[in-house]
């Protein structure tokens, strides 16, 4: 069970990972391949996001790089750094469908709670909208290269049309390609069996190393809820996840915290048109 809890380690016939002074130099060496691009977007364009991206891509500094020039040219036409709080269509709704939890994990990390099975009331860009602006908030709060981050999704109730397989498609790319190297582990919660057709098309989606953080995992059983235990303070766990707190989403004292990260990263509401990311096939 121990192994969510574990820091990642090299997957088999991956390079391990490199000392602290190497680690420096291959940071500096994405730098210089990087060129001005690191003056174009300073804030982005950290130590801690391009040793991020070199973790994704095995500590290689082309491949790291090129990752980068492509996350440049994406966010150069969607400004993620851009969308607010105030700007999320919705807000309240789409709050209690994913939001940042008030919590930490047993290791630190911070939490990401998604419940799929609740409806959206926006269309499929506004929902990608509200997503990448939970992982910007995610990414650039935090001062951390490690993979920072549990996803907990509740798939109680859950049905083929709560989630349209061109949202979760695209989500997923952008998770993969622009913030890599942040999610952990993802945790499938009580997922119906009707999600496993859907699943067989989603996974293919995945590269290697995402798909191996996906766990699946039922409240009701006693190995899953004793792996949940040894991850999770079970008095902060939602009970929708077999925790312990009762207590009601709290939209007002969430609106607060993301506006303050919103300050925190220099973020100002422009109300900018996002537009939807091309489809990837």
């Amino acid at each position: 069970m121990s192994f969510l809890l574990k820091n990642s380690t090299s997957e088999p016939n991956q390079p391990s990972s490199p000392s602290p002074d190497e680690l420096q130099d291959k940071t500096i060496q994405v730098r210089e391949l990087l060129g001005s691009l690191t003056d174009e977007m300073p804030a982005f364009l950290s130590d801690t996001t391009i040793r991020r991206f070199l973790r994704a891509r095995h500590w290689s500094t082309q491949q790291a790089t090129k990752a980068l020039k492509e996350t440049v040219k994406w966010r150069r036409q969607y400004r993620p750094e851009r969308i607010c709080w105030d700007d999320i269509a919705e807000k309240e709704w789409e709050a209690r469908r994913a939001y940042i939890a008030d919590y930490l994990d047993n290791t630190g990390r911070r939490v990401l709670i998604s419940k799929p099975a609740i409806k959206a009331k926006v269309s499929g860009k506004e929902q990608i909208k509200y997503f990448v602006y939970i992982l910007e908030s995610l990414a650039m709060n935090s001062a951390d290269e490690q993979e920072d981050v549990t996803w907990l999704l509740d798939f109680r109730g859950w049905a083929i049309s709560s989630t349209p397989l061109s949202t979760t498609r695209e989500s997923i790319h952008i998770v993969q390609n622009y913030y890599p190297g942040m999610m952990a582990v993802a945790i499938l919660s009580n997922t119906p069996r009707i999600f496993e057709s859907f699943w067989k098309i989603a996974k293919q989606f995945l590269d290697a190393k995402l798909n191996e953080k996906v766990k699946f995992l039922y409240t009701n059983k006693l190995e899953s809820h004793n792996m949940l235990s040894e991850m999770f303070d079970m008095d902060k766990l939602e009970t929708a996840f077999g925790g312990r707190n009762t207590h009601s989403f709290d939209f007002d004292n969430y609106a607060d915290r993301m506006r303050t990260g919103d300050l925190a990263r220099g973020a100002s509401s422009l109300q900018t048109d996002i537009n939807m990311v091309p489809e990837h096939h």
